[in-house]
């Protein structure tokens, strides 16, 4: 028992750092600073957080705090998705001419 509470407090302590930067990121993007979001929210979807994965995806999208890019959209969309993590496809009206979405993933047309 006296293990698993060691075991509970060293991942809980490695975590919170994380969890700060989320909780921080998405403080950040509600308030509209955007680029500060993207600071925050960047490095936790590198390592995988399909929240953040998808939240930078709308950043990309809209040309929030960044540049709109929507291949970048799109990619960090996909990398949500194929963790499990439910997520809308972009609007159609948000893509430009030429993208479609072919098996559940979005593709731009050649």
């Amino acid at each position: 028992m006296k293990s698993l509470v060691l075991v509970l407090v060293f991942l809980a302590w490695f975590a919170a750092p994380a969890n700060a930067d989320f909780v921080a990121g998405m403080a950040a993007y509600k308030s509209g600073d955007y680029a500060t979001a993207f600071r925050e929210l960047k490095p936790l979807a590198e390592q995988g957080s399909a929240e953040a994965q998808r939240h930078l995806g709308h950043l990309y999208l809209k040309g929030l705090g960044v540049p709109q890019d929507y291949k970048e959209a799109i990619r960090w969309y996909s990398r949500a998705a194929e963790q499990g993590r439910k997520v809308s496809p972009p609007n159609r009206k948000s893509l430009p001419p030429g993208w479609v979405l072919v098996a559940g993933e979005w593709k731009q047309k050649r």
